[in-house]
């Protein structure tokens, strides 16, 4: 980064404002990657707990929450495609990180270890948050925001799992849809099939029946969250106005409710051949299997929105 002509190196690598100038920070690269490396063991390691419990979260229910171990890996991503921009010019320190950082420590530590009550997962990690928004603003002012900001907003949204008593409102409704589609595909494609609630009742052809439950073996209604956290991401990368990234985001929600709807079908035709195969770990499987799709389907769905809108490159401007 080139320094200002008002400005005089310092030893450590680093450029001093001279007397009468607003501070700036300058470092060499070499300087920047070990102040980085150090901030960001320092930071890990003040809020621990948070980390330690997110990353147990994320291995130990991978179907649901392994999609936050890549979150954080997309928003370095993002930080990364705006370099020239952020590097632009010298960065000048705030003083307003300091109230966030304050903040932020305050409601991590009050919900660490304040009343039972107030000890939560998701305001541990919204203080984490105003932390390291703290730390961004104050080490690189404010002009770098306007960079970094949708890099910290994505990782604070999609990089922690959420509550079961938050989540479950939204994923017993569509628990319910998946059921009835389940249960209409099953029926149309000959396989005799009946639902009661969110069980299905698959039967075979000698009328030995398979019970299916929709919300615990399909509990994968959950990846909602990695479903959303697809189209931000295929939406802030590949659809340049903001009503085609907003349908994009909006498309999460049919597109996780069809694919459910085929992995219990799919679960419901499996279960024919060896019961076992619509329990335990080989379900979690054909969860994971059907991301692949899911994908696919984000990809033909960006590429119909994106085409809605076509680039005249005479007078008339877009069609």
């Amino acid at each position: 980064m080139t320094s200002s002509a008002a400005s005089r190196p310092h030893a450590s690598g680093a450029a001093i404002a001279a007397p009468g100038e607003r501070r700036v920070l300058q470092l060499t690269p070499q300087a920047a990657w070990i102040a980085a490396g150090v901030l960001g063991v320092a930071f890990v390691a003040t809020f621990w707990e948070y980390f330690r419990h997110q990353f147990v979260q994320a291995t130990t229910q991978v179907q649901d929450w392994g999609h936050t171990l890549v979150i954080p890996f997309i928003s370095g991503y993002f930080v990364w495609l705006k370099r020239d921009q952020l590097l632009a010019e010298p960065f000048r320190p705030s003083w307003w990180g300091l109230p966030l950082l304050a903040l932020g420590t305050a409601v991590y530590s009050f919900s660490a270890f304040g009343p039972p009550a107030a000890q939560h997962h998701n305001v541990r990690g919204f203080g984490v948050g105003l932390a390291l928004l703290g730390v961004l603003l104050g080490m690189l002012g404010t002009r770098s925001m306007r960079y970094l900001w949708f890099p910290w907003a994505y990782w604070l949204v999609f990089g922690q799992s959420i509550s079961e008593r938050v989540l479950s409102r939204i994923t017993e409704r569509l628990q319910d849809w998946s059921a009835i589609g389940a249960d209409l595909l099953l029926n149309t494609i000959g396989i005799d099939t009946e639902r009661v609630g969110n069980v299905l009742t698959v039967y075979m052809s000698d009328g030995t029946a398979h019970p299916l439950n929709v919300a615990e073996a399909c509990s994968g209604m959950r990846t909602l969250m990695a479903f959303m956290a697809i189209g931000v991401a295929l939406a802030a990368l590949g659809l340049p106005r903001w009503w085609q990234r907003a349908l994009l985001v909006a498309a999460g929600i049919p597109i996780s409710l069809f694919v459910n709807v085929l992995r219990v079908a799919s679960l419901g035709i499996l279960s024919l051949i060896d019961p076992n195969m619509s329990a335990g770990e080989f379900h979690s499987m054909v969860g994971l299997v059907w991301l692949v799709p899911a994908f696919l389907m984000f990809l033909g769905a960006m590429w119909v929105i994106r085409n809605l809108v076509i680039e005249d490159d005479g007078v008339g401007g877009a069609a």
